[in-house]
């Protein structure tokens, strides 16, 4: 049986550096463990902060947008699967790979939805709520049609399960949710970290490419934090991430003492070191890494309900959860300062690591689904007749455009 995959990135995965590398490895590690063959195609330039596929013993590929080549390599490697990573290279390659691997499973890895993300984040600098109208934008239509072309699309969060299915009437079986994997935890193991009264301040940590991080820290730096600093006058505030531009580094103030500290080497050194993690997510899509690695470290945290949401299910959360200036500064201070509500909020998080993201819950479903599709794969297609009408479009238009543009590169 051919159990050769195919993952098309839309960069090297960082998983030091942002939560879709650690997704994309998750999912890796997931298939290998299923005896898959995984190979690693972008286009995209490694950076410093890229990890070393080839040490995990997968072997990576070179490959280039609007370019021919890729038909040869692609019908060399034979994929049973390809997986793209998020929607935008699905638009890519989607059609070559109908083209040149026509039986291959196609799967989506939305990483979180885009549109989703940019509908809120046009509300929130409107000052509205996210409505119909805000949802029905550009990049829905694109991701939409997206998940529509391919036979399966992964989606991280469970209200963005609800919402595909429930506002854009998808049918579930193009769906599968699969949120981030984890190992179990005990509180044993968490509780032999750094204690309570060792640690100190506060943290924050976040890729900041990523728009919803840039503003959760401005959040911080404008409401919350003064009135954190007002009650709390010797805490600290340290904020950690990737990418720091100049606007985040002229937001560093000893005074305030609110400190940028940048590159976090080591998580969990960074993490046990501090009392409370601060999220004030006020946008975004997905599940939050920087909340997932809270809980797996001991640190209890304050976020936002988008902060939280797909993330607890029932059980309570590792901290608070709460919007508005006042309310989040207060349960902040609360948390900062009661042992006996800071000890509970780590068994919390255990709680959720094991119910809501242990591996086990998802490996056998999500690779029984992939054999499922793979036995009946013209079934499952038949029934996708939008995704089959997509396609025929696609083909009259993105194949076209990306033959224009390779031949006037040429």
């Amino acid at each position: 049986m051919n159990r050769n995959v195919f993952i098309i990135g839309l960069v090297w995965p960082e998983p030091d550096s942002t939560a879709a590398g650690t997704r994309m490895l998750q999912l890796i590690d997931l298939l290998q463990k299923n005896e898959y063959k995984i190979t690693f195609g972008c286009a995209a330039l490694k950076t410093n902060r890229s990890i070393s596929l080839e040490s995990l013993n997968i072997e990576t590929v070179d490959i280039e947008l609007n370019n021919s080549n890729f038909d040869l390599q692609v019908k060399g490697l034979n994929p049973s699967i390809v997986l793209f990573d998020r929607y935008l290279t699905e638009e890519q390659y989607g059609w070559r790979i109908d083209e040149n691997c026509p039986d291959a499973l196609k799967i989506l890895d939305t990483e979180d939805l885009h549109f989703l993300r940019n509908a809120r984040h046009k509300a929130y600098k409107d000052s509205e709520n996210v409505t119909l109208q805000y949802l029905q934008n550009d990049i829905t239509k694109r991701e939409i049609a997206s998940i529509y072309r391919c036979d399966i699309s992964l989606i991280i969060s469970q209200y963005e399960c609800e919402l595909l299915t429930g506002i854009f009437n998808i049918d579930i079986s193009l769906i599968h949710y699969i949120p981030f994997l984890q190992e179990p935890i005990s509180i044993n193991t968490i509780c032999s970290y750094t204690l309570f009264e060792d640690r100190n301040h506060f943290m924050t940590i976040g890729n900041f490419k990523h728009q919803p991080n840039l503003d959760a820290v401005l959040y911080l730096k404008n409401n919350v934090w003064p009135l954190i600093r007002n009650k709390l006058p010797k805490a600290e505030i340290h904020i950690y991430g990737s990418y720091v531009t100049k606007r985040v580094q002229q937001l560093h103030n000893e005074e305030e003492g609110f400190l940028i500290k940048g590159w976090a080497e080591d998580l969990k050194e960074t993490f046990t070191s501090y009392k409370v993690c601060l999220a004030p997510i006020q946008f975004g899509a997905g599940l939050k890494g920087k909340l997932i690695d809270s809980m797996l470290y001991g640190t209890p945290s304050i976020t936002s309900q988008i902060g939280a949401e797909g993330m607890h299910g029932n059980y309570d959360w590792n901290g608070f959860i709460v919007d508005g200036i006042e309310q989040f500064s207060e349960k902040a201070i609360e948390l900062y300062e009661n042992k006996n509500k800071w000890m509970q909020a780590q068994k919390n998080g255990v709680t959720i690591i094991n119910e809501c993201f242990e591996v086990s819950l998802f490996e056998k479903s999500f690779i029984e689904k992939i054999q499922l599709f793979q036995d009946n794969l013209q079934e499952f297609r038949m029934r996708n007749f939008t995704g089959t009408m997509l396609k025929h479009h696609t083909m009259k238009s993105t194949k076209y455009l990306s033959k224009w543009i390779e031949a006037k590169n040429s």
